[in-house]
């Protein structure tokens, strides 16, 4: 009998917004509704891919754009989308230094296995998209959370992000418009961030996107307020351009002294050995950037509504309170009674997900210790939706 041995790496890698799917299969089987609020994909919903991109795809692969296309990416879509960071972001980078990637997660794999090595630490937001930390766990590193403070809008402690540097420090993660929280840091926050990462030379990693998803004007990407300071962006094609299982994502180097090479050249190397990104995916991509961009605004007032419904109905609930997004599509409660009437955010769950139906993804799925006592969901089916979920949220807590 032949004996595989699976290594640690694998067996600890977790992924709770789709590990918490597992458990609604059984009640699926049942036969009782479910009510998806734990993955952010608006394109499930009523917020379909726009026509011009979908027909760019399509033309793209009656034409012929079915080959292999450069790793780092076509060069016309590189092209397009430093123009668009100039347009959107203010932000001046050459073509050569984007590459694409599928999804930003591959990114942000990429980018982590280029820079941690074992004993390395990388600071991340607490709670933070899951990936930075589960990928720097898989590469032998240390993610290391800093606080972001509920009572603030979950805005970041300057004073917790830099006592927790230390000679193993690597680089400093900023998600604004924060997943999963909501959160939009200000201009001044963006500042301090980068001004604690130029004290101690350290490179910052910004993933920005919801970066039009927002529901305030306050909002600048970190390479903007830079200067002399080098930024790896992250960014993509998933959200604001509605086109989630394309997979389609992007980073670019800031580097004002030309300090990233090194590192871009060795994600270049990464780029290669998995081939490319999809090529008529690539150029969907040129159209979704060089095309109208109307359907950005109607859908974020669309889910200006939404957001705004969830946010008060929470908070209407007894023992749920919620700070109010201010962008992204997210809402990041807090479960007053975790830890007396349910052991673990998890408990609180699945037990929420056995009654009624309501599928939310556990807080410590995001940090242990920042994200613990809270859920994760999205506002983004339509109200009659969220009022048929909600009722069931506010019934069982008023049953427990």
């Amino acid at each position: 009998m032949v004996k595989v041995k699976v290594t640690a790496r694998a067996k600890a890698i977790e992924y709770a917004i789709r590990d918490v799917i597992v458990n609604a299969g059984p009640i699926t089987k049942m036969g009782k509704k479910i009510f998806y609020l734990n993955i952010g994909d608006p394109v499930a919903f009523d917020f379909p891919t726009p026509n011009h991109i979908k027909q760019a795809l399509i033309e793209a692969v009656q034409s012929g754009e079915n080959n292999y296309s450069p790793s780092e990416g076509v060069p016309e879509l590189r092209q397009a989308i430093a123009e668009k960071e100039k347009r959107v972001n203010d932000v001046n980078i050459s073509a050569e230094n984007v590459l694409i990637t599928s999804g930003v997660s591959e990114g942000i794999r990429m980018l982590i296995s280029a820079l941690i090595e074992k004993g390395d630490e990388i600071l991340v937001p607490g709670p933070a998209y899951s990936p930075y930390i589960s990928y720097s766990k898989a590469y032998d590193g240390t993610p290391i959370t800093y606080e972001t403070i509920e009572e603030e809008n979950w805005q970041p402690n300057i004073d917790d992000l830099r006592s927790k540097i230390s000679e193993k420090t690597r680089a400093i993660v900023v998600i604004n418009p924060n997943n999963p929280t909501g959160a939009l840091y200000r201009r001044k926050m963006v500042k301090q961030i980068l001004d604690v990462a130029g004290e101690h030379d350290l490179l910052v990693l910004s993933d920005e996107i919801y970066d039009q998803i927002r529901y305030t004007e306050d909002y600048v990407s970190t390479a903007r307020l830079a200067k002399d300071l080098p930024v790896v962006g992250l960014n993509g094609f998933s959200k604001v351009y509605l086109m989630t299982g394309w997979r389609l994502g992007y980073m670019y180097f800031y580097e004002p002294n030309g300090e990233l090479q090194e590192l871009k050249k060795a994600i270049e190397k990464e780029e290669r050995i998995r081939i490319c990104a999809s090529t008529p995916v690539q150029m969907a991509g040129i159209a979704a950037l060089r095309g109208p961009q109307d359907h950005v605004k109607a859908m974020v007032e669309k889910l200006r509504i939404r957001r705004d419904y969830a946010w008060k109905r929470l908070n209407e609930i007894e023992g749920i309170s919620c700070a109010k997004p201010e962008g992204a599509f997210y809402v990041f409660p807090k479960i007053h009674d975790v830890g007396s009437k349910w052991k673990t955010d998890m408990e609180f769950a699945v037990e929420l997900l056995k009654e009624t139906g309501v599928l939310l993804v556990h807080g410590s799925g995001f940090d242990p210790i920042y994200g613990a006592g809270h859920v994760r969901g999205v506002f983004l089916p339509p109200i009659e939706t969220l009022e048929q979920a909600l009722n069931e949220v506010e019934r069982f807590m008023k049953k427990k």
